[in-house]
């Protein structure tokens, strides 16, 4: 590996890489591994952007890359960077790069109380890779004319149930209860008009719908609280805020960026007086109008994620009634964001600080006192989803019992790739990857040829190694392990 941070990297405790600040780094960095799994992920650019994030105006405590770290656009993806908000004369940086392209793209799990031997695997695959919308484009979503698009940009999951797509009793095991608050919702046309008809779709790339069963309980203390025992039928969808999200940060991208000029080796915004290294961290202060216009769009993006989520679990909902004729509902575990910039409160070297924390790639991992979580998670923490990849397993973590972790009570949010998509596609065989899952009991189907190849598991870090890690470096304890036997897919 090449680098000028090689020389400022050093072992941090249990799970813990730190990277000391120099040059124009304004905080130190961590990264989540130890060195034998920095050295078997040899890509250099993913520490280089994160020691780029560790130059953003405001920012405090460290820029951390959780354990599922890799190359992204601008912020390395698992990165986590909090910005003081009380920062100079408009407060610290927000960054779409930070957040990323796919807006509160997150991860939903859902339980049934029934077990693997009580369904047709095969035949409940099909009926769902022949009903769940997925894939590239917005066939088979809800339309949603012009009031109905503004109800769920302001009302997120909400909006979903008011409409039939949801059910109340989901809203309390959703992240902030499934509803980012916003003012203006000053979306685009063009960008409204993605979404207005595609709520309700998976999407194509890494989102999936997946049908698991409970392999291993680690935890029974914690799993009895989020409703999960062995043996047990779970559902997970992962997806976001489709070409809705997508153009929102294009948008903003744009427009923050026109206000960079090249200065020697670095990128100079004169409006604000801000330096970054990289364009694609291009940044405004919070309270400037242009820092104020993403966050308000971007949290109207993250409510129609909600939405979208809301939507997909209900569409299984009404198949998995219709397919299993059984007395036996999905329930909602919990839902995660894991693309999203919110202000929080945190202790940063013991002084309280109003913060804009970016996660981009990375999930909460919340105590369990804290406000925000429901009564049931009280003493256990919250439930901390983390897929792995279709051909091996997802886990289920929990946040501490008390307290928050150090790095803004964050946490991985799955395996993360080692492999970039052309390189898997280059590498991998799709037609002998089907058949290899389907030897191994697991059902896949997907709208797109590329896609197998490009989310093999080979192109993934082990995610066992992940869950280590990011349970040695205290940010979260692992809870159940599933693994999948049905994955829809784009």
């Amino acid at each position: 590996m090449s680098g000028g941070w090689r020389e400022h990297l050093r072992p941090d405790g249990p799970g813990r890489i730190r990277i000391s600040k120099h040059g124009s780094m304004k905080t130190d960095a961590v990264m989540v591994a130890d060195m034998e799994h920095l050295q078997g992920h040899s890509d250099d650019r993913s520490p280089n952007q994160l020691v780029n994030t560790a130059t953003l105006d405001g920012i405090v405590g460290n820029a951390w890359a959780m354990a599922d770290w890799h190359f992204g656009y601008g912020f390395p993806i698992g990165g986590v960077v909090a910005t003081d908000i009380n920062s100079g004369n408009e407060g610290g940086a927000i960054s779409p790069g930070g957040v990323g392209f796919d807006i509160n793209c997150g991860v939903r799990l859902c339980a049934l109380d029934i077990t693997f031997n009580e369904i047709d695997t095969k035949a409940l695959a099909r009926r769902l890779a022949d009903s769940i919308p997925a894939g590239a484009t917005s066939k088979g979503g809800v339309l949603l004319d012009q009031t109905g698009i503004d109800l769920v940009l302001s009302e997120g999951a909400n909006a979903a149930v008011e409409m039939g797509w949801g059910e109340s009793r989901d809203l309390e095991m959703i992240e902030s209860n499934g509803i980012l608050e916003t003012n203006e919702r000053n979306l685009g046309e063009r960008a409204k008009k993605r979404g207005s008809k595609s709520m309700g779709t998976l999407g194509s790339g890494n989102h999936f719908l997946e049908l698991q069963v409970v392999d291993r309980v680690v935890d029974e203390r914690a799993a009895k609280a989020f409703g999960i025992r062995e043996g047990q039928i779970t559902a997970m969808i992962h997806t976001g805020s489709r070409g809705l999200g997508h153009q929102v940060c294009s948008d903003h991208v744009a427009n923050i960026e026109q206000n960079y000029i090249r200065k020697n080796n670095t990128w100079y915004a004169e409006k604000w007086d801000m330096e970054i290294p990289d364009r694609q961290l291009a940044a405004a202060p919070i309270f400037s109008k242009e820092g104020q216009d993403y966050f308000d769009s971007m949290s109207a993006a993250g409510n129609f994620a909600f939405a979208n989520r809301s939507t997909l679990t209900q569409r299984l909902r009404n198949i998995l009634r219709d397919e299993i004729r059984k007395d036996s509902d999905l329930e909602v575990i919990y839902d995660v964001s894991h693309n999203i910039a919110k202000i929080e409160n945190h202790k940063v070297h013991g002084v309280s600080c109003e913060c804009c924390v970016h996660r981009k790639g990375a999930t909460r991992s919340l105590g369990g006192d804290h406000s925000e979580l429901s009564p049931k998670f009280s003493g256990i923490g919250q439930p901390v989803l983390v897929p792995g990849d279709m051909g091996t397993a997802s886990w289920v973590l929990s946040g501490p019992e008390s307290g928050g972790n150090d790095a803004f009570s964050s946490s991985c949010h799955g395996a993360g790739r080692k492999l970039s998509r052309t390189a898997a596609r280059n590498q991998i065989d799709s037609s002998e990857l089907k058949l290899q899952l389907e030897q191994n009991g697991i059902n896949v189907h997907t709208k797109t040829p590329n896609v197998l190849s490009e989310e093999a598991p080979d192109a993934y870090k082990d995610v066992d190694e992940v869950i280590r890690l990011t349970c040695e470096a205290g940010l979260a304890r692992p809870v159940a392990r599933m693994k999948p036997f049905a994955v829809i897919k784009g």
